[in-house]
């Protein structure tokens, strides 16, 4: 069979896209790819830079005799006299499934090393949730030690079942409990978090809520690293080092008097059809003007799934970009679309220029191998020149990516000096460069989604929304049975099943155990179920 012709009509059309791309819209389409990617190297560097004066602060405190300056910068702080007047806390942690990073996740959060009333609320739908038995184990273990309690919220009816979850554990929470933090399952706490997070709601009053973000520790599957390429972006607007527009709900402080009495109406909006706990608070901060921050020390690492398949990685972004669909008020609505649009923009504009380098390094190597190509075919250089240019912008942005990853895990690592020791060794770079390709290719295209079908699945539920508000849940044990980023069983399994895992979980003691029993001069609550 001869394939010349077949040849002759791809170097044709290879050729003519060539050419084509190097436009004046199509030349002004891959400046600006090269624009978005410095974008991002600068905004990096600045959120780096921001990470690693927490870092210099940090050393020298412990330059000047301080061996916990991962609980406080000023060992002061940590006298005895000043843990006594320490305000009372409560986590309030909805939980949904049981996954193989949780009984660790767990185990970081209960053996805080806070030194004020603390009181520790998991919330779960049902009893026949997996993380019921799980925790109930793991509770039993530690139950002289901290004042913990397993809440059973029910289905919810009226807003998500995380939204639910939360509004039961507040309803909850201890009469003298000065403020509420609430966390998700899959943050991985360092020990002084609850106080340096206590500290700065202490020192400036004005602040509505404090907040944090994850640091993604990628397995070898693409879809983890896809994951990662979707939040190191969004992770810029919460290096901030103080005020920020942005809320993570995986780590938010606030007032529990809020709660109380309603202020401003948290608790209505959240229980009226809410979806995002997130989003529909940061509306409310900023429709009252309220001060949102996110302390530099607030960095939480979070490991994804060994087996996170790229169908995971979409139903969680399906879940990520359906939040643009919900909305409080018509500021919070115009201001969704303005992010809608902005991102599904600078994504596919992320995209095209790497579309469009190819054609033209294709076509260069083509009119290599056969340079009688010059005499058929009409070859454009400055599509070349504009893919050199491409790949430095690229190189330089992998770097400021690889660089704030790095000031990231080494904070992480003196935050949480006991921990298992974090590593850059296995990030895979080109994971990386193919995962944010990826990433903001289907991004669009998931936005779309969520916009014309006004439902997703998030934990098993599928939600339905109308004018910004769930209207409509519908629940069935037949759907998924894995959540998106951590592969945790939604579902009960069998008891046996559970044991092996739960045994399997089991950890050494540690000093930092040890130390939580110093650091509370106060009398240890039994848990309760």
């Amino acid at each position: 069979m001869d394939i010349t012709p077949y040849v002759e009509s791809f170097d044709t059309f290879l050729f003519f896209v060539s050419r084509t791309f190097c436009s004046p819209l199509a030349i002004f389409v891959q400046i600006q790819g090269c624009l978005i990617c410095l974008l991002l190297a600068f905004g990096w560097s600045l959120a780096a830079y921001i990470r690693i004066r927490e870092i210099w602060e940090m050393e020298t405190s412990m330059q000047g005799g301080n061996s916990f300056a991962f609980l406080s910068h000023d060992i002061h702080n940590l006298e005895h006299s000043k843990q006594e007047d320490l305000p009372g806390v409560t986590v309030v942690m909805p939980l949904k499934g049981f996954g193989e990073h949780n009984i660790h996740n767990w185990k970081t959060q209960i053996t805080s090393l806070y030194g004020g009333p603390l009181e520790f609320l998991f919330i779960v739908d049902s009893t026949e949730d997996p993380a019921y038995h799980a925790l109930s184990n793991l509770l039993i273990d530690h139950e002289d030690e901290i004042d913990a309690s397993i809440i059973i919220a029910g289905p919810s009816t009226t807003c998500s079942q995380k939204i639910h979850n939360q509004l039961v554990g507040v309803k909850k929470m201890s009469e003298g409990s000065k403020y509420v933090l609430f966390l998700d399952d899959d943050v991985r706490l360092h020990p002084g978090s609850i106080g340096s997070l206590i500290s700065e709601m202490e020192n400036n009053p004005e602040i509505f809520i404090q907040t944090g973000y994850p640091l993604d520790l990628p397995s070898r599957s693409l879809g983890s690293y896809c994951i990662y390429a979707y939040h190191m972006p969004c992770s810029m607007g919460f290096a901030t080092g103080g005020k920020t527009f942005f809320l993570w709900g995986g780590c938010m402080m606030m007032h529990a008097d809020d709660f109380r009495t309603d202020k401003h109406g948290i608790v209505s909006l959240l229980e009226d059809g809410g979806y995002s706990d997130d989003m529909t608070l940061a509306a409310i901060a900023g429709a009252h003007k309220r001060l949102i921050t996110s302390p530099p020390f607030s960095v939480f690492p979070h490991p994804l799934a060994s087996d996170l398949t790229l169908s995971r990685y979409w139903n969680y972004l399906r879940k990520q970009t359906f939040v643009l669909e919900s909305y409080t008020t018509y500021e919070n609505w115009i201001r969704n679309r303005a992010l809608f649009c902005t991102h599904c923009y600078l994504s596919w504009g992320f995209v095209a220029p790497y579309v469009m380098a190819v054609f033209h390094v294709v076509a260069a190597i083509r009119l290599k191998l056969n340079e009688y190509f010059l005499e058929e075919h009409i070859f454009d250089r400055i599509g070349l020149i504009l893919a050199g240019c491409l790949a430095i912008c690229t190189g330089i942005t992998l770097h400021s990516m690889w660089n704030m990853t790095r000031i990231e895990v080494e904070l992480c690592k003196m935050l949480s000096p006991e921990s298992p020791t974090l590593s850059l060794k296995s990030y895979n770079w080109f994971f990386v460069l193919i995962a944010m390709l990826v990433d903001n290719f289907f991004y669009p295209i998931s936005a779309f989604c969520s916009h014309f079908s006004q439902s997703v699945i998030w934990s098993g539920i599928r939600y339905h929304l109308r004018k910004g508000k769930i209207v409509k849940i519908e629940r069935s044990q037949k759907g998924r049975k894995l959540s998106d980023l951590a592969a945790k069983r939604l579902y009960v399994k069998k008891r046996g099943d559970q044991e092996q895992e739960q045994a399997q979980a089991q950890a050494k003691p540690s000093i930092a155990r040890h130390l939580s029993k110093s650091f509370r001069w106060r009398l240890p609550k039994k848990h309760q179920m």
